[in-house]
């Protein structure tokens, strides 16, 4: 008898072990998931980006519908430094300073803009250049120095609204150097 009391103790104390698992997963998800919208809406109302750039997500595209076009030995000026004096004035540093480095440029074959700007898209190489000057005319070499990933981004996009289309997808910057 007192093994069967026993028993039932035992199979009692599994039953409430049970339920009382399910109620904290229960009341767990739920606090979950109020929490990761509240990060979310933080996140968006100091205007975060937690995708790639312009807000889009990011682009995953075969490798097989990648095409690469090349840009090699480009050198352009960057700015030049803001000297602070002694006396609390602000001047523009001395020298000039250049960063040579290789772009290359992803695209998307299987987009509906590629046959427009993709296939001839050396013949539009020196605005691509333009860009990029126009780009890096606004960083100091420090600047491109701590802040690559950044300019990247900004980059991307300058050149996806100069063909008004993302059909370029990525670009790498490579072989970075500065004088």
């Amino acid at each position: 008898m007192k093994k069967n009391l026993l028993s039932v103790l035992v199979l009692v104390l599994v039953v409430v072990n049970i339920v009382m698992s399910a109620v904290i997963m229960i009341s767990v998800i739920g606090t979950n998931q109020k929490t990761a919208d509240l990060i979310t809406s933080v996140a968006s109302a100091l205007n975060l980006e937690l995708r790639g750039p312009g807000g889009e997500t990011e682009v995953n595209v075969p490798l097989a519908d990648t095409a690469v076009y090349d840009m090699t030995d480009l050198m352009v000026p960057l700015a030049k430094p803001v000297v602070v004096n002694p006396d609390g004035t602000t001047t523009e540093g001395k020298g000039a300073s250049y960063t040579m480095f290789n772009l290359t440029l992803q695209m998307n074959t299987k987009h509906e803009d590629y046959a427009k700007f993709g296939e001839d898209i050396d013949s539009r190489k020196s605005m691509i250049e333009d860009v990029v000057n126009r780009v890096f005319a606004s960083y100091t070499e420090t600047e491109c120095r701590n802040n690559i990933d950044a300019i990247r981004d900004e980059l991307l996009k300058e050149i996806q609204d100069l063909f008004g289309s993302d059909f370029i997808f990525r670009i790498a910057i490579l072989a970075q150097k500065y004088s």
